[in-house]
């Protein structure tokens, strides 16, 4: 059985920081891509950080010089680090495994297999 749960969401001001972490089962966690997505009402999944299992790591232009994905393989753990946050950060955000090889581009969210229910992220001006 396959488990990714996220926690760390909540709301902070702009300019904050928050910390997002992700508990996977043992069996998928570093084995596989994984990353963090972000869906706000009437958008499109966006991907904000993929980290492959070489530890090559990619990231949105919109988040770049201001998120940092990392991973914790004794603890099969993701996380996401966000600074400098802003209104446009606002979202629930997810995280995700590959489920077996992809054809996807990094980002995108079809290349994920496993998934998380979402923490919710608030940035207040």
């Amino acid at each position: 059985q396959v488990q990714v749960a996220e926690s760390g969401g909540g709301s902070v001001q702009a300019g904050g920081s928050l910390k997002l972490s992700c508990v996977t089962s043992k069996n998928i966690f570093g084995t596989c891509g994984m990353g963090w997505y972000r869906l706000t009402p009437g958008k499109a999944y966006e991907g904000v950080a993929v980290i492959e299992n070489s530890g090559k790591t990619f990231f949105a232009d919109s988040v770049k010089g201001r998120f940092t994905i990392t991973k914790d393989n004794a603890r099969n753990t993701l996380y996401l680090e966000m600074n400098s946050l802003n209104s446009a950060d606002s979202a629930t955000y997810y995280c995700a495994a590959q489920s077996g090889r992809t054809s996807y581009d990094p980002l995108d969210y079809r290349g994920m297999g496993y998934w998380g229910s979402g923490t919710l992220v608030t940035i207040s001006s």
